[in-house]
This record gives C-alpha cells, sequence and structure tokens, in this order.
C-alpha cells in the first residue's frame, strides 16, 4: 500500500534544487510527480516518488546533504496543521508529544517514537517502507526538520545532546556537526534525536492553550488516514476534482504507480475508479450550483465532464431532476443510487 505525504513537504524543493545546478521540474518530470502540487500544498502524494526524487536529486548534484538542505529550509509551516497545534503547546514537551500522535496527518509512513530516562530523552524515527530502511536523504529531511522544529520552540541556541543515524558516515561529516550542533554518531542502531530530560520542561512563551485545545478538536476529526486503495484513491481523487484536475491518469501520478493498478486494486475491492469519481462529483456539484452566478460551463469543466449537457445528462440520472430545478427546490424525495457516470473528456 502506498503512503502518502502532503505536498508542502516539497515547498522548498525548487529552490534548493536550483541552489544545487538542477532543474526542479525536469528532476519532478523524471520520478512522475505533477509539477502542479508546487502551488498546492494539502495534495497528497506517493511517499516512494518524494524518496525517488530526493536520492536522484542527491545523486546528480553531488549533494550529499540535500534532505538537510530541505530540512534546513523548512519548518512548521511546511507541516499545516500539525505545525500549528504543535507551536500552541504549553511546554517543549507536550509540543514534541503532539508532533508524534499528529505526524500520521502530515505524512503516513512516518512515525515518532519517544523514550525517556531520567536525563535523557530519545526521539527516534521510523519511516516505513518497503526496504529494511528508508533511504538516506529522505532520513535526512525527516530528522532534520524534527531537529529544525525543536530549535524553533526553543531559539537557535538550543542542541540536542547526540544525534544518531543508521547508515555510513558521508565524506563530510563536519556537516551534520554543523547543522545539527552536535555528537553525529553514524552506524548506529537506530535514527533519533537525543536531548535532556529537563529541555522537556521548557515553556513556550508564544503558546495559546485555548488555541491548542480548538486545534487539536479539529485535526482529531481529520487525522484518520486512508488506509485502503479505495480509501486512497477517494482521498486523491477528491483532491483533485476540486481544482478541476481529476483523471485516472492523475490519481496514479499521484500514488506513483499505473492506471492498471489502480483498476486492478479497485476491483479487488469490489468497486472501480469511474464510481469513486462518480461519488465525489456528485458530492462537489451540490456544492457548486449553489452559486447562481457560477456558470455551468464552468462546473462541467471543473468536474471532468466533457461538455455542459454531459453534465446535464449526469446530473439528471444521478438526482432525479435538472439542476435548474435543483436550484429552485423542486427536488425528488430521493435520487436514484446507482445511475451511470458520463465519461469524462
Amino acid at each position: 500500500m502506498t503512503d502518502l505525504i502532503r505536498s508542502a513537504g516539497l515547498s522548498c524543493y525548487p529552490e534548493v534544487a536550483r541552489s544545487v545546478g538542477l532543474d526542479p521540474r525536469q528532476m519532478m518530470r523524471k520520478v512522475r510527480l505533477p509539477l502542479a502540487i508546487l502551488d498546492k500544498p494539502d495534495t497528497p502524494i506517493a511517499v516512494p516518488a518524494l524518496r525517488r526524487l530526493l536520492e536522484i536529486s542527491a545523486a546528480e548534484s553531488g549533494a550529499e546533504d540535500f534532505g538537510l538542505r530541505l530540512a534546513e529550509r523548512g519548518g512548521l509551516t511546511n507541516f499545516g496543521a500539525v505545525g500549528l497545534i504543535v507551536r500552541e503547546q504549553a511546554t517543549v514537551g507536550e509540543a514534541i508529544e503532539a508532533f508524534s500522535r499528529f505526524i500520521h496527518v502530515h505524512h503516513d509512513g512516518m512515525k515518532l517514537e519517544i523514550v525517556r530516562d531520567k536525563q535523557t530523552v530519545t526521539i527516534i524515527l521510523h519511516l516505513r517502507g518497503r526496504q529494511p530502511t528508508a533511504p538516506r536523504q529522505s532520513i535526512d529531511m525527516a530528522l532534520g526538520s524534527v531537529h529544525r522544529i525543536i530549535q524553533s520552540l526553543f531559539g537557535s541556541d538550543w542542541r540536542p545532546q547526540e544525534v544518531h543515524l543508521h547508515y555510513p558516515p558521508p565524506h563530510d561529516r563536519k556537516r551534520y556537526r554543523d547543522f545539527f550542533g552536535c555528537r553525529v554518531i553514524f552506524n548506529a542502531d537506530e535514527d533519533a534525536i537525543l536531548m535532556s530530560a529537563y529541555d522537556m520542561e521548557r515553556r513556550i512563551p508564544s503558546a495559546h492553550p485555548l488555541i491548542a485545545s480548538y486545534l487539536r478538536k479539529r485535526i482529531e476529526a481529520i487525522e484518520n488516514r486512508p488506509a485502503s486503495w479505495e480509501e486512497k484513491v477517494d482521498e486523491v481523487v477528491r483532491s483533485l476534482l476540486a481544482n478541476g484536475e481529476c483523471t485516472v491518469e492523475r490519481v496514479a501520478e499521484h500514488l506513483a504507480c499505473t492506471r492498471r493498478t489502480i483498476h486492478r486494486h479497485l476491483a479487488a475491492s469490489g468497486t472501480s475508479f469511474s464510481a469513486i469519481l462518480d461519488a465525489q462529483r456528485a458530492d462537489l456539484v451540490i456544492q457548486l450550483i449553489e452559486d447562481p452566478g457560477r456558470p455551468l460551463a464552468d462546473i462541467a469543466t471543473q468536474l471532468g465532464f466533457s461538455a455542459q449537457s454531459a453534465m446535464a445528462r449526469w446530473f439528471r440520472g444521478r438526482f432525479g431532476c435538472t439542476i435548474t430545478e435543483w436550484r429552485r427546490g423542486m427536488r425528488p424525495p430521493a435520487g436514484p443510487a446507482d445511475a451511470p457516470s458520463a465519461s469524462a473528456a
């Protein structure tokens, strides 16, 4: 099953790529990542595609610290709602616990394990994948981002006690020492940040408990990430349809697979791409036609119909009345549940 991550994780990619002599758009095409995601930070994309992008960017540029460079330019804002709830916690310890609790909302293949003893707190990074361990650049970006987030809560003077990385040392160890500000141990048993237990009690002056409570309730309402192929396709379709760009080919790009793979897995789940698209269209069209000033031709285009007339036929079959009748409140008690959908252009 493909893990997904919010495309905000790539918000700094063009800047970093250009800084090491790469064409960011050309690199993204190599791993079949849609260029449009750079302007849409909440779009779900496949984690394997992101990992390939980081690895080939490091290899072709010769920048073995490419993942660290991305982490260096990122921050809490890259994590969306998760970053907001972290920022509003009362103490650094509570902020780290909240980050660990909700990180899967941003990246459903990432987990933080917090191990405490009297003097030291160890934050262990786990990245799920087909290989025994995630690629090096992904580890650098993820653990580097955790470090930057903790540092932002303290101020630039904070340093961890140690950083552990499971892979062999790079050519330039000093770059890693400078980034983390402490001793970095390579060939370790795990990828982790070690910090003083005392640091966990540090108060965050800018915290707002009421805002934190509100954000926690909001994020708890959306935290259940899709687990099955049907749920993941549904999530991507919903995101792309809102921007008027939804085709099975585009969904395949976001999930880093082929359209055949999507059709095969959905068939095994007892559904189809057209059924998922139809259901999402039905939800969205009701919202769009509530605005009488929105041209129906524009709505048809956004929903992927070949023409306004095709949408009109689909709507009548789906809801049992015309769009005009719906707007006037002349709606049947219940429309046909399984009306066939018109084909998209």
